[in-house]
């Protein structure tokens, strides 16, 4: 009686490289960078106007204070979502934001 004995680890697997080069894929790239940066920059200003509505009392109303009271936490977590969305972005493809 004949026996073979496979291994598990016998199997040669070819080096795999995903090819990038499709036409629409850099200006996906510069879209995508466009949409990011421009998002980043709205929370950052968001951010600042909330910031300072809270610290200076007399800078804005109470409108614009209630609005930012109630809403600074959510303004973070958007800055903390888009940075961390940015950088697996910039992770998988290696872009810089356009600038």
């Amino acid at each position: 009686m004949l026996t073979t004995e496979t291994h598990p680890l016998d199997v040669n697997v070819p080096d795999i490289q995903p090819d990038f080069s499709a036409p629409f894929f850099a200006g996906f790239q510069v879209i995508a960078s466009y949409v990011l940066a421009g998002a980043m920059l709205v929370v950052l200003v968001m951010l600042i106007i909330a910031g300072a509505a809270l610290a200076f009392r007399g800078l804005a109303s109470d409108r614009v204070r209630t609005w930012a009271g109630e809403n600074i936490l959510w303004i973070f977590i958007a800055a903390a979502v888009l940075g961390g969305a940015s950088g697996l972005f910039a992770w998988f493809v290696n872009f810089d934001f356009g600038f």
